[in-house]
C-alpha cells in the first residue's frame, strides 16, 4: 500500500524535484507551500514521511517541525537543508527530525530517505 509523503518547501522547483523522485515509488505526494500550510497539511493528510525545508515564510522549517512534533510524536521528518545550514540542522534532529538531505537534491539520496524513514 502507498505510503502518503509532505513535502514542504517554499520553492514550487524544489518541491517539483522531490515529487519527480519519489512518485515513481508509488507512494502519494502532498505538497505544502511554507511551515504554516505544512502544519495544517500535516493534520488534515497525516503522511507517513515529510521532507521539510529549514528556511521559509511565515513559518520556518524549524517553528514548524516543532510543531508537527508536538501534535505528533511519532511523526518522521527528514529535514531539507542547504550547505551551511548545519546548526539548523542539529536544532532539528534535537527536536525530533529523523535524518536530513542536502540541497540540491541527489535522487539517490532521497529514495534512501524514503527507504529508510517509512
Amino acid at each position: 500500500m502507498p505510503s502518503k509523503i509532505l513535502v514542504v518547501d517554499d520553492a514550487v522547483f524544489m518541491r517539483m524535484m522531490l515529487k519527480k523522485i519519489i512518485v515513481p515509488t508509488g507512494n502519494e505526494v502532498f505538497e505544502a507551500v511554507d511551515g504554516a500550510d505544512g502544519v495544517s497539511k500535516y493534520k488534515e493528510h497525516k503522511p507517513s514521511l515529510v521532507f521539510l525545508d529549514i528556511v521559509m515564510p511565515n513559518l520556518d522549517g524549524i517553528e514548524c517541525l516543532k510543531q508537527i512534533m508536538s501534535f505528533d510524536k511519532k511523526a518522521n521528518v527528514v529535514m531539507c537543508s542547504s550547505i551551511g545550514q548545519q546548526t539548523m540542522v542539529n536544532d532539528a534532529i534535537s527536536i525530533g527530525a529523523r535524518d536530513f538531505i542536502v540541497k540540491p537534491f541527489d535522487g539517490a539520496k532521497v529514495l534512501e530517505a524514503v527507504s529508510k524513514n517509512l
